[in-house]
């Protein structure tokens, strides 16, 4: 359980989700690196992010910048795929908008290499549908970045199982991961985690805890995690996230955090076993 694929790269079972450390509420800029520095020494060798990780118009790619400067201070660095996203916007209104045109998505791609200070992005993911574009004009615009050499593995985020086959079509078999909603409270994306595990893509879970606000009412809103956590002697959120792990191989959480004593929390849960009998009574909530 304590690593996992994605495409050609085995990483940690549990990656660290970068946003809780670039938007509204976020730590100073020495919590963040201390948090990003402590999940490195723990074995994470996944960090998600996105350009769109930001609070202030002015500061687009503020977790992009971060995390690049997090890597280049410590000497595992190196070892950790970074998973970017473009195609989402955020105005600094507080909104979230959505450009999925070919043009800006390659000139989006471009400012992340220049931020993350790479030759190649690890993992490039589209990051939201926009209505006003075809599908395929979005996939297509991260199938020339891959076949230009600007990103080593593609992805797609928020999509559903037709969008899944047919950028997988368009990449040429090449889509190694899809990264959905997907929570004790957000269900709804069993379907894609089926379909993932029969194509061998990798299943990324973005707020697997149930969100910033919710994650630590996972134990009083589903007792049957806080039953199980109880059994083990661990936190519901460790039992949620094993939870995953045991649904299927292809299955990487990415638990945002902000506070090194987060992310030690939940990368530990590669290391609890759950039985038969419990996952099933999870499944069933």
């Amino acid at each position: 359980m304590h690593t996992r694929r994605i495409g050609d790269v085995e990483v940690s079972a549990i990656g660290l989700g970068g946003m809780p450390m670039s938007i509204e509420g976020r730590p100073d800029e020495a919590r963040s690196l201390a948090t990003i520095h402590a999940a490195l020494d723990a074995g994470v060798t996944l960090i998600d992010t996105a350009d769109a990780y930001h609070r202030d118009a002015h500061e687009v790619g503020h977790n992009e910048t971060l995390i690049a400067k997090a890597l280049a201070s410590h000497d595992r660095g190196k070892d950790v795929l970074v998973a970017t996203k473009g195609g989402h916007l955020r105005p600094g209104d507080g909104s979230w908008t959505l450009d999925g045109s070919p043009g800006y998505l390659k000139e989006a791609c471009e400012a992340s290499l220049r931020r993350l200070g790479v030759e190649a992005i690890g993992l490039y993911q589209f990051h939201r549908p926009d209505p006003r574009v075809p599908y395929a004009e979005s996939v297509g615009a991260i199938r020339d970045l891959l076949d230009e050499g600007k990103i080593r593995m593609a992805g797609i985020s928020n999509a559903n199982p037709e969008r899944i086959r047919e950028a997988n079509e368009i990449l040429g078999g090449r889509l190694v991961s899809v990264q959905n909603q997907f929570s004790p409270a957000y269900r709804s994306s069993e379907p894609e985690l089926e379909l993932c595990d029969e194509l061998g893509i990798a299943f990324l879970p973005w707020s697997p805890l149930g969100g910033i606000s919710r994650a630590r009412e996972l134990g009083s809103a589903y007792a049957p995690f806080a039953r199980i956590a109880e059994a083990h002697g661990v936190s519901p959120q460790r039992v949620c996230l094993a939870w995953m792990l045991a649904r299927s191989p292809v299955v990487v959480p990415i638990p945002g955090a902000s506070r090194p004593e987060t992310i030690l929390d939940s990368f530990a849960a590669t290391g609890l076993e759950l039985s038969a009998g419990e996952v099933a009574q999870l499944d069933a909530v």
